[in-house]
C-alpha cells in the first residue's frame, strides 16, 4: 500500500507541474535560457526543434502555448550561437543556416517519366540522333550569296510572296478562278504554307493525346 502511495505521488506531481504555465511574475516567462528536463534537438537547414519531453495525455493552452514559446527560444537560441552572420550595407545582416539533416517528405507524388511521342519512338527505332540545337536551320541562297533560314522571318519557305511580280501558271491560275472567293497564285503559297502549319499541329496534339492514354495519364 505504502509503495502504491509513494508511486503515485510523483506522477501526480509531474502532472500537475506540467500543466502549470509560468505566470507573469515568474521571471521563466520572460527569460531567453531555457531549461528543459530532456535536451532539445535542432535541425538548422530546416529551422525545425524537437523537443522530446513528454507533455500529460490532456494538455491545457496555457501550457500548449508555453510548450512552443520556449521551443522557439530555444530554436533561436541554437540559431544565434551556432551559424556565422555577415553584414552589408547592400542586404543588411544575414545568416548562414547549415545544410539540413532531417528528411522532409514529398508534398506531391514523384512525376511519372514523360511518355515518348511517335517521333522519339521511331528514332529510338531507327538509331536517328537528335540533331544539335540549331542545326539545319540555314542553307546557301546561291542567288543572294549568303546564307538564309529555311523558315520564319525572311525564310525560304515565304520566298517568293513578297515579290512584286511573280510568274503564274496559266492552267492553276485559270482553276483558281474557276473556284472563286478571290484566290490568286501569290496568295496560294501563303495559304498552302498556313494549312501545312496547322496540320503538323494537329497531328501533334493527336501524338500527346494518344501518348497520354498509352500512359495511364487520362
Amino acid at each position: 500500500m505504502a509503495d502504491g502511495s509513494t508511486t503515485e505521488a510523483p506522477q501526480a506531481a509531474s502532472s500537475n507541474s506540467l500543466n502549470s504555465a509560468p505566470t507573469a511574475s515568474n521571471p521563466e516567462e520572460s527569460s531567453i535560457t531555457i531549461t528543459k528536463p530532456i535536451p532539445p534537438t535542432f535541425d538548422l537547414g530546416n529551422l525545425l526543434c524537437h523537443d522530446p519531453t513528454p507533455l500529460p495525455p490532456s494538455p491545457n493552452n496555457t501550457l500548449l502555448a508555453t510548450t512552443a514559446r520556449s521551443c522557439a527560444q530555444s530554436l533561436i537560441n541554437q540559431l544565434l550561437t551556432t551559424c556565422p552572420i555577415t553584414s552589408s550595407p547592400a542586404s543588411g545582416l544575414l545568416m548562414t543556416l547549415p545544410p539540413p539533416t532531417f528528411p522532409l517528405p514529398r508534398e506531391k507524388p514523384l512525376p511519372k517519366p514523360k511518355e515518348e511521342t511517335k517521333w522519339e519512338k521511331f528514332a529510338k527505332k531507327k538509331g536517328i540522333k537528335e540533331a544539335k540545337r540549331g542545326a539545319g536551320k540555314t542553307e546557301y541562297d546561291e542567288a543572294k550569296g549568303e546564307w538564309v533560314p529555311k523558315w520564319g522571318y525572311k525564310g525560304r519557305n515565304k520566298e517568293g510572296e513578297g515579290e512584286w511580280i511573280v510568274e503564274v501558271d496559266g492552267k492553276r491560275e485559270r482553276d483558281l478562278e474557276g473556284e472563286g472567293e478571290g484566290r490568286t497564285v501569290r496568295g496560294e503559297g501563303r495559304r498552302e504554307r498556313v494549312e501545312k502549319i496547322r496540320r503538323n499541329e494537329r497531328k501533334q496534339r493527336a501524338n500527346e493525346r494518344k501518348g497520354k492514354r498509352a500512359g495511364g495519364g487520362g
